[in-house]
């Protein structure tokens, strides 16, 4: 399978709301070969950001048409499923695939987007030019054409 490997930075910055202090965001992916801890790269009052290096976007033919969806938008984007521990925001998985991400939004998690860079975009493309096949449209005969005993008879 192909693979990239990626570091994602969180930010975390103060909101004025009556429920929650701050707020927790991933702001941005890039191309990353360490596999150190992750490190805080900005620390000021009115936003603190960390880098999480060492994930890996691995390209399925399985989510061929998730990243199809993707890349053919005007704005593609890379996914962050994160969750909070010890108080700080922590990604857990990185996708390309709407499919994906979808799935984990479905199963509750905390998934955020940011936008792809251009080479993974690249990448990811050239993939999905040669994996991906739309499945061929079924045609469905309209009811209307279909005899009394064909429609009721599923």
């Amino acid at each position: 399978m192909p693979s990239r490997r990626v570091a994602v930075v969180m930010q975390r910055r103060p909101i004025a709301n009556r429920w929650q202090s701050e707020v927790w965001e991933p702001v941005g992916v890039l191309e990353d070969e360490t596999q150190g801890a992750p490190r805080q790269l900005v620390d000021h009052p009115e936003s603190a950001q960390w880098l999480h290096p060492g994930f890996e976007v691995q390209l399925q033919r399985s989510e061929a048409e998730g990243y199809f969806h993707n890349v053919s938008t005007g704005q593609p984007r890379v996914f962050v499923l994160w969750r909070m521990e010890e108080g700080r925001a922590v990604p857990q998985f990185v996708t390309v695939s709407y499919d994906e991400a979808s799935r984990w939004m479905d199963g509750g998690e905390s998934v955020d987007s940011v936008a792809m860079p251009a080479d993974l975009h690249a990448w990811v493309a050239a993939f999905v030019e040669e994996n991906y096949r739309p499945e061929p449209k079924k045609r469905i005969k309209p009811q209307s054409f279909k005899s009394p005993r064909e429609r009721t008879s599923g």
